[in-house]
């Protein structure tokens, strides 16, 4: 087989990214992600990389692996054992956001996929916040929370991707529609087969994921479940990132015995195939666009709209948190970056949107991330020293 320069160019380029970005990120104190994508825009704007059909079915696989994580966030049994107030609050505060998001849509005439975007809640950030702060009460209670808004956004992500699909056949969106409900109440009733399951031979669990494991059964199992998933998304005409989603959801629920999975998952990932995806989404930003008449204002407006309506939401825990904590999980839940882009992506390819939105929604999911990340460090340091005296 032969390869040519732009080849070579392609898997150097990649190589480079996905090595210094975790520097580059430890320098400039912003997280991996919003490295990547600016780093796979210069490097789709100086040439280093190109359009190739490799690269952009490898960053597809890595969103749908990206989704795969964003379910191993998500344990079924932790949210069943919510307490009733809190998941009455959480229901509340979702219900504020998604209204202020129609409101903000309808007032300003905007597309309605602003009604599906602007709401968009993803934990995936999350994670750094607990690593860097800790298992505070504010970081614990806005994963909870963050959970059930992230399903709800996966089943939104679901509904929009149909409506793209067959926005001109009503007939074959409702056929969808009514496969997703039939779909997911047939996981709900083979959650509850296999809880009962388990329940009776324990042993199962550890039959299919041993815990003294030499062939990496752990791996094997994860990924037959991804690709089992996937598959039955296509085959049902639904989008296949649900499929990816949920097959980590049903990992973490059901094999919580092994601990260490997730990590050897998320690494796996992490280190070479979500990164490729980002760089894809970073050489889809035409930097020579940036500065387009209205790109940049209407990219602030966005990520204004998006944190504000949180805080606004966020009020209602400030019985359980107060004033300062409160802010802070708003602030938390401002970061929806991967499901933001996802939307946006399959809104774009479905000519929901044309390319100056999506520049603008691409670059406001950066704005958003930097911004968020220096907010929340610089007002626990305010509140923790405020606090303090």
């Amino acid at each position: 087989m032969e390869h040519s320069s732009s080849d070579i160019s392609i898997i150097i380029t990649i190589s480079l990214i996905i090595f210094a970005s975790p520097l580059i990120s430890k320098l400039i104190r912003i997280p991996t992600v919003p490295v990547e994508i600016i780093l796979g825009a210069l490097a789709v704007y100086f040439s280093f990389i190109v359009e190739h059909e490799t690269f952009t079915i490898v960053a597809e696989v890595g969103f749908l692996y990206l989704m795969f994580l964003a379910g191993l966030e998500v344990d079924l049994k932790r949210l069943v054992n919510i307490s009733p107030s809190v998941l009455k609050r959480s229901l509340l505060y979702l219900a504020v956001i998604y209204s202020l998001s129609i409101l903000i849509t309808l007032t300003n005439d905007l597309s309605k996929i602003f009604i599906v975007i602007l709401p968009l809640i993803s934990i995936g950030l999350i994670a750094s916040l607990k690593k860097e702060y800790g298992n505070k009460d504010w970081i614990k209670l806005s994963i909870t929370v963050g959970l059930i808004g992230e399903i709800i956004s996966i089943i939104v992500l679901t509904t929009a991707s149909a409506a793209f699909k067959f926005k001109d056949d009503y007939s074959q969106f409702s056929t969808a529609m009514m496969y997703f409900f039939l779909f997911l109440v047939s996981i709900v009733i083979i959650y509850k087969l296999f809880h009962n399951l388990i329940w009776w031979y324990p042993e199962i669990k550890t039959y299919l994921m041993p815990k003294i494991d030499n062939q990496e059964q752990d791996i094997r199992l994860s990924m037959a479940i991804f690709f089992l998933m996937i598959a039955v998304m296509i085959q049902l005409k639904l989008e296949i990132a649900l499929g990816g989603f949920l097959a980590g959801t049903f990992i973490i629920t059901f094999f919580e015995h092994n601990k260490q999975l997730p990590r050897k998952l998320e690494h796996f990932g992490f280190g070479w195939l979500v990164p490729i995806f980002f760089i894809s989404v970073g050489t889809k930003f035409d930097l020579s666009k940036l500065f387009s008449e209205g790109l940049i204002e209407k990219a602030l407006l966005i990520a204004g709209a998006m944190i504000l309506i949180r805080v606004i939401g966020a009020s209602l825990f400030v019985r359980d948190l107060g004033h300062q904590k409160a802010l802070l999980l708003g602030l938390s839940h401002s970061m929806p970056l991967t499901l933001l882009i996802a939307v946006a992506t399959l809104a774009f390819h479905n000519n929901s949107i044309d390319e100056f939105y999506y520049l603008a929604f691409v670059f406001a999911s950066i704005l958003e991330v930097i911004t968020v990340m220096i907010a929340i460090r610089g007002l626990n340091h305010i509140f923790v020293k405020f606090n303090s005296h």
